[in-house]
């Protein structure tokens, strides 16, 4: 999902494999569905928009410096802090499309199928915090903006990276490929 702000109202995105119920609170007119046909994802050069929340989690450690660990002998998590830099944006963006997450049963890294092509320009937002409250609690995540060009170098991850989108934070509206097929 993804919310994008207009002037006067708001365009929300969803990608769903089920098919969406208009809530009743919007007007028929402000509703509409466009399925994504199987052969979308089929091209291999895509524009795309991307809102996402990066972040690196820096690791937890002792009073001396040391890493410290759980009872089961995994490393604690530490805090997530978000990506400013545009270098470090711009790297983020692109080991996701060679790391999207780590495989839960193997712990390998499971690849996003695709790189950004960089003869091309990549738009970078500056990042604006995305306030929330969470069971009392006040948080934010840092959202940065993202539009260029993606080439699929493996369709079969790419399909997936599409359908679970890109980074944390998928539940406040991150994550969410808008792609548009090109030709290059």
């Amino acid at each position: 999902m993804r919310v994008d702000p207009l002037e006067g109202a708001f365009r929300v995105w969803v990608l769903a494999t089920r098919k969406p119920v208009r809530p009743p609170w919007c007007p028929p007119e402000g509703f509409a569905l466009n399925e994504v046909a199987a052969s979308f994802l089929t091209h291999r050069y895509y524009a795309f928009d991307l809102r996402a929340n990066p972040v690196k989690t820096v690791v937890q450690r002792g009073p001396n410096g040391e890493t410290l660990f759980r009872p089961n002998g995994k490393r604690k998590n530490g805090k997530r802090v978000p990506l400013v830099r545009p270098e470090e944006l711009r790297a983020w963006l692109v080991r996701k499309g060679e790391v999207t997450c780590r495989d839960k049963d193997t712990g390998s890294d499971v690849p996003g199928g695709f790189r950004i092509v960089e003869e091309k320009s990549l738009e970078i937002s500056p990042m604006v915090e995305n306030h929330f409250r969470k069971n009392g609690q006040a948080g934010y995540h840092g959202g940065v903006q993202f539009r260029g060009i993606l080439e699929v170098t493996d369709r079969e991850r790419f399909v997936e990276t599409y359908r679970s989108g890109v980074g944390g934070a998928k539940s406040f509206g991150f994550g969410l490929l808008l792609l548009a097929p090109i030709h290059l």
